[in-house]
């Protein structure tokens, strides 16, 4: 037994009665009231004192009751030398009790102060306290000595298995402090993660199409402004129209998502290729259903991938190639450079983030994303765990 254990006091998780279980409270109670039945039939039952005597010996044991009761709440606060003070003054009355005749309350008291003691204070402060309560039991009672030894050896053990008990509770209740909180943790990181992802879904859904809406109708608000013809000033209107009808496609796409309600990877694929002229798309390895979040990545990084060719490289051939592997998704997507260095009409749209959305998703997965030009145009390879 290290220094800290002779020292340390049982902790107030193993002190409380809050969580115990109602029938270890009940079996508590019980105990504490045959405890005071005893002192009161001790008090009651002797023959030494008549009439006050008798009252006042009653008001004794009520005294009794409320000194132990502070040295629960004293020792529930680690109040060393408070609890101290009570016990002695609770051994002290038992010796008052023995002096004036009352047997049964003194011995009661005197082996109720050594087992609580061994309970509820440090052992360094509680083997004294018992050592003096089981010392004044064999010395003033008069049973057999065998029996007088088997209780003065039997009552400390029973006040360390109650130590024991009460710090094994105690101990238990922490833990289950501890898990509740490391569960109230997950829940908040799980929250939190679900708000990026949101935040991800949002960007890569509304910030391409919202960003073109603006650009057609900034151009469209130019043409009025210079009296450009009707013609072009509604070719810019319907252009607009038609990018609004593709984000709300593609926010529905995105709230399915969210929900998983997946739509087939390939035919998104295909439907994205379409709206791109000169794009093809190839399908490699053996088709399965993908987890929710490697599957959207996939769908994301294609989008964000060929918005980009619509802004930068107009007119260029774009080949789209998933390849279903044994252990992961890989998505290629190729252009062949646009038609001059100035990119399209969507050019100036968008945030500059798209490329680092579509990195900071894959290796959120465990994956990776490469985006670089090559001989011909401009790569975009995604790599997912799947």
């Amino acid at each position: 037994m290290t220094e800290n254990a002779w020292t340390v006091w049982p902790s107030r998780e193993a002190l409380s009665r809050k969580e115990r279980v109602r029938p270890r409270r009940l079996f508590a109670s019980a105990v504490r009231l045959v405890v005071l039945a005893l002192l009161l039939w001790g008090v009651f039952t002797g023959s030494v004192v008549h009439g006050w005597g008798v009252v006042g010996a009653t008001v004794g044991v009520l005294v009794a009751a409320g000194v132990a009761w502070a040295f629960y709440r004293a020792t529930f606060e680690h109040q060393l030398w408070s609890s101290l003070a009570l016990v002695t003054l609770l051994l002290g009355l038992a010796f008052a009790a023995q002096a004036v005749g009352f047997r049964i309350p003194a011995l009661v008291l005197w082996c109720g102060c050594a087992v609580t003691a061994l309970e509820r204070l440090p052992l360094t402060a509680a083997l004294p306290v018992a050592s003096v309560g089981l010392a004044s039991y064999a010395a003033f009672n008069d049973d057999a000595w065998l029996t007088t030894v088997a209780t003065a050896a039997g009552l400390p053990l029973a006040g360390y298995v109650l130590r024991l008990d009460a710090e094994a509770r105690g101990s238990a209740q922490r833990l289950l402090a501890q898990e509740r909180a490391a569960l109230a943790a997950e829940a908040e990181s799980a929250a939190l993660v679900e708000r990026a992802r949101i935040a991800r879904e949002i960007h890569d859904v509304l910030a391409h199409s919202l960003s073109a809406q603006l650009v057609q109708l900034e151009a469209a608000r130019l043409l009025i402004e210079r009296d450009a013809d009707r013609d072009q000033i509604l070719e810019r209107v319907v252009a607009a129209r038609g990018m609004a009808r593709e984000g709300l496609e593609e926010t529905r796409q995105a709230l399915s998502a969210l929900r998983g309600e997946l739509t087939p990877l390939e035919g998104y694929l295909t439907q994205l290729v379409d709206t791109v002229t000169g794009a093809e798309v190839t399908i490699t390895g053996e088709h399965r259903p993908l987890p929710a979040e490697a599957s959207q990545a996939v769908r994301r990084v294609a989008q964000e991938a060929l918005t980009n060719v619509r802004k930068h490289a107009p007119g260029a051939r774009v080949r789209v190639r998933l390849e279903y592997g044994e252990h992961q998704v890989t998505l290629d997507i190729r252009d062949s450079g646009g038609q001059g260095g100035s990119g399209g009409e969507l050019a100036g749209s968008g945030a500059g983030y798209g490329l680092l959305g579509m990195r900071e998703r894959a290796e959120l997965l465990g994956g990776s994303l490469e985006a670089g030009p090559d001989k011909e145009g401009f790569v975009v390879t995604l790599k997912v765990p799947a």
